[in-house]
């Protein structure tokens, strides 16, 4: 990633998508827009309507305005709300190519911005409880609970490239040698940064998670592993088939420092992995190229709880500071890192004491009063 000089003000761009991505995305600027004094820096933001509701709104022609994708070019960060909707019948809405509506500012960012490594932090905050069965307890200890999953996220089975007629659908996927070394060394180069690795034993470790056993991509994932592999002898890197390691994931989560895998295998491991986190509201999204980044919580548009004050904000909350720790490497600037460590230790006092909570975690409280709860343990922080 290229260095910068600190910026009195950063250009962002907003996607809130559809559903519950509209209101969590509001209170992302709401909270840049209270602590923006306190860090010394102005943020820019530029909303862009888009999703699955928008290509409704507009004639079934795009899903987003024209000229999006060059101003989420030239911003310094992305944040996404989530986008999904549902048309009448019911059903998901697609676009006239056959892709889902609200394809171009998620996976035509992730593709035309070269965000290649979606890195997903699965961090359990002490205090939280997991509605397992709709019984919320404390079912995983936060001391055994600290990994990171990276997935490759521009090819893959989200390449875009399949068919469809009346009896038979096909969807190619892509793996190639390139996407797989860069993605695979992101994650030795995490595991040698993050250093404290496995909460297990405490070993720096990369685990490949992949299914070579059957598939002629993953054994070239594998190969290129082993070969990634050979230039940091000082982080262990092994091999995990993904069946298996679903199962390892939520019985042995200790075991995991960084985790890489291809697209598909990474989207699915990542959502079970959020379990271990108290659910997908507490999930973030990172997607990361050398100069571009988005970011994200991994829940969907929800449109059920759209407008009922319901969704929890802090994965979004969480995205906001991710993006902040990014821009505050990129360009060198300790503010935004003083920002990014006050919005996860927010959160984190928060769920450590109980309350407000929505109800995903067990609590009762709406959307509004978490952020509003959030906001102000960063005040306290941040002076």
């Amino acid at each position: 990633m290229s260095q910068h000089a600190p910026k009195n003000t950063y250009d962002l761009v907003a996607l809130p998508g559809d559903g519950i991505g509209i209101e969590v995305i509001a209170e992302a600027r709401a909270l840049l827009d209270a602590i923006a004094p306190a860090l010394g820096v102005t943020f820019a933001v530029d909303e862009i309507p888009c999703g699955g509701k928008y290509y409704l709104d507009h004639g079934r022609e795009r899903d987003w305005p024209d000229g999006a994708e060059a101003k989420c070019r030239a911003a310094d960060a992305i944040l996404l709300g989530a986008v999904g909707w549902s048309g009448p019948d019911g059903a998901p809405v697609m676009m006239q190519d056959g892709k889902m509506a609200g394809w171009s500012p998620v996976i035509g960012n992730r593709m035309h911005l070269d965000l290649y490594a979606n890195i997903r932090p699965v961090r359990c905050l002490p205090g939280t409880k997991h509605g397992i069965s709709g019984a919320f307890k404390a079912v995983w200890s936060p001391d055994k609970v600290d990994m990171v999953i990276i997935r490759e996220n521009t090819e893959g089975l989200y390449s875009g490239i399949g068919e469809k007629t009346a009896d038979k659908a096909t969807d190619l996927r892509v793996i190639t040698r390139r996407a797989s070394e860069r993605v695979i060394a992101k994650a030795f180069e995490l595991s040698r940064q993050r250093g404290k690795g496995a909460p297990g034993d405490g070993k720096k470790r990369v685990t490949c998670i992949a299914k070579h056993n059957v598939l002629q991509g993953c054994r070239l994932f594998v190969e290129v592993f082993k070969d990634v592999a050979k230039r940091y002898p000082e982080v262990e890197g092994e091999l995990a088939i993904v069946d298996a390691f679903s199962m390892f994931l939520l019985t042995q989560p200790e075991r995991y420092d960084v985790c890489v895998t291809t697209n598909m295998f990474g989207d699915i491991v990542t959502d079970l992995g959020s379990v271990l986190q108290g659910g997908m509201g507490m999930a973030v999204g990172c997607n990361v190229g050398d100069d571009h980044a988005m970011f994200e919580p991994i829940h969907g548009s929800a449109p059920p709880l759209a407008g009922k004050d319901k969704a929890n904000p802090m994965a979004m909350l969480l995205a906001t500071g991710e993006a902040l720790g990014w821009l505050a490497t990129r360009f060198g600037d300790d503010r935004l890192a003083r920002g990014h460590k006050a919005i996860e230790g927010a959160v984190a006092a928060i769920v450590a004491r109980g309350a407000p909570l929505t109800g995903d975690l067990g609590g009762s409280a709406g959307s509004k009063a978490v952020a509003n709860a959030i906001r102000d343990e960063v005040h306290r922080a941040l002076g």
